[in-house]
């Protein structure tokens, strides 16, 4: 087929199942998805891939489509010299991470989205970067077709060193004998200790700006404190938990966090809402609520569970992936107030544009206000000489009238697909909170989510799709599906007892380890054997925004271990471990999952088992506590599991701690348990 200049030819995308990828099916550039005919097209043509890949709540990636995908004198250039793909990271992060790896390594380490990268008609790059104003896209688009017409050779040893140092990157952690490794207090210890230098303890998070919520990070030092009552722990998780739900990246109208804070106080947000990060968090708050019993974390828990339930419930019983951080009105327009809008709504004289540090001249730009605290409602009232109950009743009625008028402006897009991996992890955020409040209905949506993922996203074979849209997959899943997916069935198990979730996740565990694991590395690809078409495969170590994939199944296999009393289990985990703590012990706060791991390893963990009439209701005072170190089984009327046996009592409900399968006394009482476990 020869070059295509007709920019107003219809792209491919237009019937994609990625809104982020639908958004583009105007542009006047040829866009394919990523599948097989565009690389049968860029060989035939012998043309380079254009690979830009990004996401619907980027708010770069807008500006980038606007300046330059949408200019016909722009997409002539691309069209005529490239083979044009889109990408939505999130349908696809298998895709984005190899760019993704070759942006960093040509830039030293930068990188992020809109990322654009240009590759051999066989997928191997050989450059890539993020943002290009137009006047340097165009730049780099004629200096790029060129290089390749006329500099080929040069350009092809560079793709073929790029994807070499790609590759190499994935065994440079294993480059030692992991059976030397061990993983004792003192190990552990060291984890603590190099996570504490780097943790903020003026403002919490990691030190430095921009600020991202590192769930795993704060879950290490609560696993520390119950561990240890090392109180510098506790401290540290308490400075962040409450900067972050007091700071701007936090909707104190709606609900809900921010990706991210541009900033070291959390005051102002980059204000795309992701479902990934607030289903962590929600989990997070409710195990500082646990170990706290601070109420304003259980505010946070009920006002960010509501918020993902007004914005992002899908009909289908899933959850939808994100908020736009863009509107008409511009990025974060939507959630700024002038101060006398503000007044308008809140009255004239009140205490609330100091509460929340609305100014004339504004605490963002022009002149407008971001709404952030720096007291508690109940600290504040205190300061101020108020009743806290009677401020918080103001505080709350003057929200609420806030947000009506907030919700008359031009919203947020949705992206309405549903992802599989985020999935579970509502699940796992609705169980959690369930055992933190006592609410009852937040049970019920975990199973609404795990019924929908078995009967939509699971296969007879313990297979998982990784997305949903319009009642319809799609795509293959990636191994942070099977991680998730199994780690939420665990958790829903272990809060309900129903034996299907525990049979589910070692399915699609079991399927996991034989389409994903590798045996010489002890860790398992993020694809599976049977995808092909990708230059390289690469595993996901680092535990960031999100936890590795690598990490979370390697918690799996521990628990499946313990529960099927399985050693094989154990040691693919262990494996695991034992296989990165090189690079855990040199960046211990982005490896913060594998410290937790590694925590249970060293301090060990409790099998209990709860069996009787009443194990449903025992089991559930039982985990109104935090147990991070309890892996928690039972039934009411069978024996059906190997660590179950002979534990049925006649017309009572006993509770078993056991270590190693070795039982202490069974006990009634929950308190009893308790005392035993502690």
């Amino acid at each position: 087929m020869p070059a295509c200049s007709n920019v107003t030819k219809k792209n491919r995308l237009a019937n994609s199942s990625s809104p982020y990828l639908k958004q583009h099916a105007d542009n006047p550039v040829e866009w394919y998805e990523w599948n097989d005919e565009a690389i049968a097209s860029a060989k035939k043509e012998n043309k380079p891939l254009l690979i830009s890949i990004g996401y619907a709540s980027c708010h770069w990636c807008h500006v980038m489509e606007k300046e330059s995908f949408m200019d016909t004198a722009v997409a002539r250039l691309m069209n005529e010299n490239f083979i044009c793909i889109k990408v939505d990271r999130e349908e696809r992060p298998d895709i984005d991470n190899i760019y993704m790896n070759a942006c960093r390594l040509i830039t030293g380490g930068d990188g992020g989205w809109p990322l654009n990268a240009f590759a051999l008609p066989n997928g191997k790059p050989f450059f890539a970067g993020t943002y290009y104003s137009k006047s340097r896209w165009l730049s780099l688009l004629k200096e790029i077709s060129k290089a390749y017409k006329e500099k080929k050779e040069l350009v092809i040893k560079q793709a073929d060193a790029l994807t070499k140092g790609i590759a190499d990157e994935e065994f440079s952690f294993n480059k030692f004998d992991s059976a030397a490794i061990v993983i004792n207090n003192q190990a552990y210890q060291n984890l603590v200790d190099s996570v504490y230098i780097k943790i903020d303890t003026v403002n919490g998070g990691i030190k430095g700006s921009p600020k991202f919520p590192m769930p795993a990070v704060t879950e290490f030092l609560l696993q520390n404190y119950y561990f240890t009552g090392n109180k510098k722990a506790l401290d540290a998780a308490s400075i962040t938990l409450n900067k972050m739900a007091l700071g701007g990246i936090y909707d104190h109208l709606d609900g809900g966090f921010a990706r991210y804070a541009t900033d070291n106080e959390w005051r102002i947000p980059h204000f795309e809402k992701m479902l990934y990060d607030n289903a962590q968090l929600i989990s997070l708050y409710a195990h500082a609520y646990q170990v706290t019993q601070n109420n304003f974390y259980k505010t946070i828990i009920t006002e960010t569970i509501s918020f993902i339930e007004r914005n992002l419930a899908s009909p289908y019983s899933g959850y939808y992936s994100s908020l736009n951080a863009n509107t008409e009105d511009g990025e974060g327009e939507f959630y700024a107030w002038k101060e006398s809008d503000f007044k308008k709504i809140t009255g004239a004289e009140n205490l609330l544009t100091e509460y929340f540090n609305v100014t004339k001249v504004g605490n963002w730009k022009k002149s407008n206000n971001i709404l952030f605290a720096s007291y508690t409602p109940q600290e504040f009232a205190i300061l101020k000489s108020q009743t806290p109950g009677q401020f918080i009743s103001f505080l709350n009625n003057s929200k609420k009238a806030l947000l009506e008028e907030r919700n008359k402006r031009n919203k947020p897009a949705i992206d309405t697909k549903i992802l599989t991996a985020w999935n579970a992890m509502m699940i796992k955020a609705y169980a959690d909170a369930y055992l933190a409040t006592d609410t009852e209905d937040y049970l019920a949506k975990a199973m609404m989510i795990a019924k929908f993922l078995e009967k939509n996203i699971l296969g007879n074979d313990g297979s998982l799709k990784r997305n949903f849209k319009d009642g319809k997959t799609s795509i293959n899943s990636f191994l942070d599906d099977y991680a998730w997916t199994a780690s939420a069935f665990l958790k829903l198990y272990s809060v309900s007892f129903d034996i299907n979730w525990i049979t589910l996740a070692r399915q699609i565990t079991d399927h996991a380890i034989k389409n994903f694991y590798s045996k010489d590395a002890g860790l398992f690809y993020y694809t599976a054997s049977n995808e092909s078409n990708l230059v390289v495969r690469k595993m996901e170590i680092d535990d960031n925004a999100i936890p590795s994939s690598n990490s979370i199944m390697a918690g799996v296999l521990y628990s499946l271990g313990v529960i099927y009393d399985d050693s094989s289990y154990n040691n693919i985990s262990r494996r695991m471990l034992t296989s990165v703590m090189a690079q855990v012990n040199l960046f211990p706060a982005y490896h913060a999952q594998w410290c937790s791991l590694a925590g249970l390893f060293s301090q060990g963990t409790y099998e209990v088992v709860v069996m009787g009439k009443d194990a449903i209701a025992k089991n559930k005072e039982l985990q109104k506590k935090y147990l991070p170190d309890c892996v928690i089984m039972g039934e009411t009327d069978k024996e059906n599991l190997p660590l179950l046996e002979n534990k049925l009592p006649a017309n009572k409900t006993f509770i078993y701690v056991c270590t190693n399968r070795v039982c202490k006394r069974p006990v009634e009482d929950v308190s009893l348990a308790l005392n035993q476990i502690k």
